[in-house]
């Protein structure tokens, strides 16, 4: 099938689905479809079935493609792979992971809106707070979906931008202080040291976000009755 066949099986469940949306999916390797001699996808029906496996623990279920990879490969190898949350049954919620970069297509202002299912005026909302933030060019990198998916869902607990103002700052200081290391093999001349400089940038940023997930539970364990 052509990614456009695709497309429009999948949103006869998920209409909110594009096709920079499944683009984004193959350049994460949740799906590896076909090339022909011209350099066109073609998907199987195994590949369609995959997807619909990601959006539905997606919408269904919250979870970060990291999680989501991970218990796919466990379905490929035949292992048993880790219940899902949801059910109403209590579970311990894992501190969240960086992904490993891989580019992504950008998307545009509508796309973002409905992947993220949010209105305009929400958006711009946020872009005032510089909670979302534009590339020069006008799109979107594909964290700041992400980034739209938690604002969202933070706002059904009453919290609004201003109240994640904090939150961005404090991330505006941890990326400073990743570049403050990682900066100057930035600016080396071998380009095998640039290219550790980017993994050692994403290792820091895990090591940022789990230390910043353990001094939360840590602060939340230390109020009484919570």
């Amino acid at each position: 099938m052509s990614i456009g066949a695709v497309l429009g099986v999948l949103r006869d469940e998920f209409p909110e689905v594009t096709i920079s949306k499944i683009r984004f999916l193959e350049a994460e390797r949740l799906v590896e479809p076909q090339r022909t001699p011209s350099g066109y996808r073609k998907f199987s029906r195994a590949d369609v079935h995959r997807l619909a496996q990601v959006l539905r623990m997606q919408r269904d279920h919250y979870l970060p493609l990291r999680v989501i990879r991970e218990h796919l490969d466990a379905l490929d190898a035949g292992e048993e792979p880790p219940a899902l949350p949801g059910g109403g049954e209590p579970h311990a919620i894992e501190p969240p992971q960086p992904e490993a970069f891989v580019p992504g297509p950008r998307l545009g202002r509508a796309e973002l809106l409905a992947a993220a299912g949010v209105a305009e005026q929400q958006l711009a909302d946020w872009e005032s707070y510089g909670l979302v933030v534009a590339t020069p060019e006008g799109g979107y990198d594909p964290e700041m979906l992400q980034v739209a998916r938690l604002v969202a869902e933070l706002g059904r607990f009453g919290l609004e931008p201003r109240h994640l103002r904090a939150v961005k700052a404090a991330a505006d200081r941890e990326v400073g202080l990743v570049e403050q290391v990682v900066a100057p093999l930035r600016r080396h001349r071998n380009p095998q040291t640039r290219a550790h400089a980017a993994a050692l940038a994403r290792e820091l940023a895990t090591l940022s976000v789990r230390l910043h997930a353990a001094l939360v539970q840590a602060g939340l364990r230390a109020r009484p009755g919570l």
